[in-house]
């Protein structure tokens, strides 16, 4: 195997440094190392248009490599044409042999945006801005049951204030209207986490691996929650090699939303690209789709360009569909295709900076970025 490369390794050797003292043998990292990715740089999506962000990954071990997986913080703080503010952290915290894992998706946003009624069914005719402050703070603590397989509870708090809906003409009743709009929402409640893991590594998934994800959340007045209502979120993952002489991957996801009983606010029902990472549907602006319902296939192949693992390049496809208001029934397909490119940003972590094109129905397209595997 030819000696990995890396940006840094690139941007040391163009200002005339020897990027030799990074050896690859280090790629066997040491409990408790820090491995860290990141930089300042514009960026571009359908939902925020242009702006600036600074993204940061960190990757560690917190014990023995050998049977503790990669952990790992990502911070991006976003600031957009649109005026839109975002302070996302994300973490998945693996502690000695695997024994606890601490999962967390905390994030600020101030965050003017179109959205598109409900349903599968919308069109862009029905599109109406929204302004509003949220928070959100989703926190886990799972506890191993068995080889992979981890247990837990947590707590997960939506909170919308400052909604406002804007340039809707006098004597219009737009479709927050109809199902519901208000000033402000908050939906707070307890959730149940099931968890199957073989990743050891949740930035650049190995092939072979397997994530299963089953959270259970309810939701309750008691607690501070606009409404009683509760939802299941189940999470697939498969990543497969199709050829033992490539490190090439068909990587495999299923994302599914469903609210199991009683009404969501508006702006937390299921919507396109509000999962964690903001990755699905791509091809779809975010919140370009939205109901009580959701469910998401997704397919990627993912092959190296160069043999030093610098480069690489993906093809993908994906297909979600929406429940329908109030029938619930699913009634049309929203698929997406497209590709992108891999830029090894940190060989120790496998940290990737990933830059996609996505087509979608209806003329709808464009650039999706993350830094870390799509999913």
């Amino acid at each position: 195997m030819r000696k990995q490369r890396d940006l840094i390794d690139i941007l040391l050797m163009i200002i005339g440094k020897d990027p030799g003292f990074r050896l690859d043998s280090n790629l066997k990292s040491q409990s408790g190392r820090l491995h860290i990715s990141g930089a300042p740089s514009p960026s571009y999506s359908l939902a925020t248009s242009f702006g600036f962000n600074v993204t940061a990954n960190t990757a560690f071990y917190a014990g023995d490599k050998n049977v503790t997986n990669l952990s790992s913080v990502l911070i991006s703080p976003l600031y957009t044409f649109n005026q839109q503010f975002a302070l996302p952290i994300q973490f998945s915290i693996w502690l000695k042999n695997n024994k606890y894992l601490i999962v967390g998706d905390w994030r600020f946003l101030r965050y003017p945006e179109d959205t598109y009624g409900i349903g599968g069914l919308s069109y862009e005719g029905d599109t109406v801005k929204v302004n509003y402050d949220y928070i959100r703070v989703y926190s886990f603590l799972l506890k191993t049951i068995a080889t992979n397989f981890y247990a837990g509870i947590g707590y997960e708090i939506d909170n919308h204030w400052n909604i406002e809906q804007t340039n809707v003409p006098a004597n219009t009743q737009t479709v927050i209207d109809k199902y519901g709009y208000t000033h402000s929402s908050v939906s707070s409640g307890p959730a149940i986490d099931l968890l199957y893991d073989s990743r050891k590594n949740s930035i650049n998934p190995e092939a072979g691996s397997t994530y299963a994800n089953v959270v259970l959340r309810q939701n309750f007045t008691a607690l501070g929650s606009n409404g009683n209502w509760g939802s299941l979120l189940i999470d697939l993952r498969k990543f497969f090699r199709l050829n033992d002489h490539t490190n090439n991957i068909l990587a495999i996801w299923s994302y599914n939303w469903l609210t199991t009983n009683g009404k969501a606010p508006y702006l937390d029902l299921p919507s396109t690209g509000w999962d964690t990472y903001g990755n699905t549907g791509r091809g779809y602006v975010q919140s370009r789709f939205r109901s009580p319902n959701m469910v998401d296939l997704e397919a990627e192949y993912r092959f190296g360009v160069l043999n030093n693992g610098l480069i690489g390049w993906v093809v993908f496809g994906n297909v979600q569909s929406f429940s329908e208001y109030p029938s619930n029934r699913f009634e049309a397909l929203q698929p997406g295709i497209g590709t992108g490119i891999r830029i090894k940003f940190n060989k120790f972590s496998k940290t990737n900076l990933c830059f996609d094109w996505g087509w979608g129905l209806h003329g709808s397209n464009g650039a999706f970025v993350n830094l870390g595997e799509v999913f």
